[in-house]
């Protein structure tokens, strides 16, 4: 037996310990070189850590949402090729059995012949949507068999679960549903440790100030229609966000304090000429924010494009470091549940974060006329200790005028 202590690397600048996100590998694990072995969770990202032998894992210093300092032994692995012990050397007769399955009004559950493998002990590995699922179904997430990784249950294995054949007895008679008295205690841990963080110092340090404004989108909406109704195939589709992007363009140099981010312990404000937007954005794990750099470079089409790549590497994980850092103002968004006024906290070290409502057909008057209008809400907030009321205000009135003349969007 050969045995090799990895020890955690310095996986960024300033970092002396980092927090264990998820495991990609298992007790016993027979692993490759460059393996993944754990995602690391920074400030910004989780950071996948490759194994730089191969051979058998044999012990773990840690779970998710340990934090670990910087040299210290994170996992040790046998790297003398011993084959790893078979499942059922590994898994107690006790956890290997099938337990009995219990019958419930929406689902009858049936015990797979498939061995569950568990991780560790306690709670079995799912994401928060497949904990969910099974909650509806009434199922015990410990009875399903997990075939993801380090035996992570995911949908398709509650779904073959659910589908198994079981006996199901019928009742004798309609009995009196049972109180509810379980109750689930989940440890905020990783992604969501950070944005619970994030958000307190950000409503304890800084004085929130919020200006909402209605605008008349109306004739940007039959503007993105028509865009997209003749758009080129290698064109991505257009939401209101690229031409928010390109109002942020037309109206930041005009307000160079909304553009900033602000040390409160240095008591410096950086104003920025370049314009990196972040693009908050909701994913399986929390909410996070990639940025669009040098938004003043981006045409429309470009804009929506950026917009759809960040998004799309945010949800999937795959984002980095440089992408989910540097903004220097935040725009927020909840699509079409964007409600009718929001107060977004804001992004620090920021000092503006725009928030995007929902729009809503409503009868205006217009010129002594009740007509129709596409309306939509603009809720912001600013860091009131670097941007005035006045300038708050001015400048949302800004971004009005603009996306409610889209035409001066293009314009020099």
């Amino acid at each position: 037996m050969a045995i090799f202590e990895f020890k955690l690397p310095d996986i960024g600048e300033g970092i002396a310990e980092s927090e264990i996100a998820t495991w990609r590998v298992a007790l016993g694990e027979t692993i490759k070189e460059d393996q993944p072995l754990v995602d690391m969770l920074t400030d910004k990202a989780a950071v996948e850590i490759p194994s730089p032998v191969a051979g058998v894992v044999k012990e773990l210093r840690g779970q998710a949402g340990d934090k670990i300092a910087v040299g210290a032994v994170l996992l040790v692995i046998d790297t003398a090729g011993e084959a790893a012990t078979s499942k059922s050397e590994q898994i107690p007769a006790a956890m290997t059995a099938p337990a009995p399955a219990p019958v419930t009004a929406k689902v009858a559950q049936a015990a797979s012949a498939q061995t569950i493998v568990p991780v560790r002990e306690g709670k079995p590995l799912a994401a928060p949507s497949v904990r969910k699922r099974a909650r509806e179904l009434g199922v015990d997430l410990a009875l399903v068999p997990g075939s993801k990784r380090g035996g992570r249950v995911g949908h398709e294995d509650l779904e073959n679960y659910c589908q198994a054949p079981a006996a199901v007895a019928a009742p004798a008679s309609v009995a009196t549903p049972a109180k509810a008295t379980d109750v689930e205690q989940i440890r905020v841990i990783g992604l969501r440790r950070k944005i619970a963080e994030a958000m307190q110092r950000s409503k304890q340090r800084i004085p929130h100030f919020a200006y909402v404004e209605e605008v008349d989108v109306t004739e940007l909406e039959a503007l993105r229609v028509h865009l997209n109704a003749n758009k080129l195939p290698e064109q991505t589709k257009l939401t209101l966000l690229p031409f928010l992007m390109q109002a942020l363009v037309k109206a930041v140099p005009s307000f160079p304090m909304v553009n900033a981010t602000y040390d409160d312990e240095a008591g410096i404000v950086s104003r920025y000429q370049a314009l990196h937007i972040g693009i908050a954005t909701q994913t399986p794990n929390g909410l996070v924010v990639p940025v669009a750099k040098h938004a003043e470079t981006l045409d429309i089409w470009r804009a929506a494009a950026e917009i759809r790549r960040l998004a799309d590497a945010a949800r999937n994980g795959k984002a980095t470091r440089e992408e989910l850092s540097g903004s220097s103002i935040t725009i927020t968004s909840l699509g079409p549940m964007g409600g009718i006024v929001s107060t977004p906290v804001i992004n620090a070290p920021e000092v503006a974060i725009i928030g995007v409502n929902k729009m809503v057909e409503r009868p205006m008057v217009r010129n002594g006329q009740v007509v129709v209008r596409t309306m939509m809400n603009l809720s912001s907030s600013f860091d009131h200790r670097i941007v005035d009321g006045w300038d708050a205000a001015s400048f949302i009135q800004k971004l009005k005028g603009l996306l409610e003349h889209p035409a001066t969007l293009f314009m020099p």
